[in-house]
Formats: C-alpha cells, sequence, structure tokens
C-alpha cells in the first residue's frame, strides 16, 4: 500500500470546500437557514484522531524492534488501511469546515461569534484527525529491507 499523496489531501479538501460552500448558498437561496456543525463534531473529530494514533503505536513498536511481542500483519493492514481513510476524511471535512466558515464569513450580515466559531473548530478538528491519520499511517511503514535501497531512492 502507498502512502497518501499529498496532491489527494489538497483534492479532497478542494472539493469539501467547494461542496460546502456552493451547498451552503444553494441553502440559503433557497430560503432555509445555513447549516452549522455542532461542537460535539470537533471533539469527535479529535478524539478519533486520537484512537487512530493510539492504535497504530503498538505497530511502531514492532516495526522498530521495541515491542516483546509480534503484529499480526493483517492487522497491521488494517490499521494502516484506517490511518488512509481517517487521513483523507480528514483533508474532506477540513474543506468543509473551511468553506462553511467562508460562507458565513462572506455575508452581508454576519452571523453570531459562535456560529463562526463552531465551524472553525470542525476545521481545526478535521485537520487534528488529518495529522492523526498521516502520524499513524508512517507509523505502519516498514522500513526498507536493505539499507543501500535507502540511500539510492533518495539520491
Amino acid at each position: 500500500m502507498n502512502r497518501t499523496h499529498a496532491s489527494t489531501l489538497v483534492a479532497f479538501a478542494v472539493v469539501g470546500l467547494a461542496v460546502a460552500y456552493l451547498g451552503e448558498l444553494a441553502l440559503v437561496a433557497g430560503g432555509a437557514t445555513a447549516l452549522v456543525p455542532p461542537l460535539s463534531l470537533a471533539v469527535t473529530l479529535v478524539g478519533i484522531g486520537a484512537i487512530v494514533v493510539l492504535v497504530a503505536w503498538p505497530i511502531r513498536q514492532a516495526v522498530r524492534g521495541e515491542g516483546d511481542r509480534r503484529v499480526d500483519p493483517f492487522r497491521a493492514a488494517r490499521i494502516a488501511v484506517l490511518a488512509k481513510a481517517s487521513s483523507v476524511t480528514g483533508a474532506l471535512v477540513l474543506g468543509i469546515g473551511i468553506g462553511i466558515t467562508l460562507f458565513l464569513l462572506t455575508r452581508s450580515v454576519l452571523p453570531p461569534a459562535g456560529t463562526i466559531w463552531m465551524a472553525v473548530a470542525t476545521a481545526i478538528g478535521a485537520a487534528l484527525l488529518l495529522t492523526g491519520g498521516l502520524v499513524a499511517e508512517h507509523f505502519c511503514t516498514l522500513p526498507p529491507d536493505d539499507p543501500e535501497e535507502e540511500g539510492s531512492a533518495h539520491a
């Protein structure tokens, strides 16, 4: 499995931003109120990011030879996939949070400050989920078998 590329994360963030901004615009143009994510979403995103890092920690110890027990390779693969999914989801929700924030800030009449801060909190929680996913993915990366291959890969 390949590591998550920055271009993939940027693409998901841009899609999330566009969908959120245009979706909010369509809602308000149709006479409905703008959707604002609750604070519990931001807290949940941070919690998931922490859990992903915590479940990847035994894999990191086994890869470095610090642990005294073996890790099931299927478990390691599942955690690596979870880490990748968390980073991509974090990028998407980060874009959504930024899109909602931009929409709220570009209105002629600004909403209450608490509304804007909840959208910003969602973006921050998503950024932490993205970071946790990338860290967990790094924990699940095996070192190269041959030390000479590492030097030639960077040249």
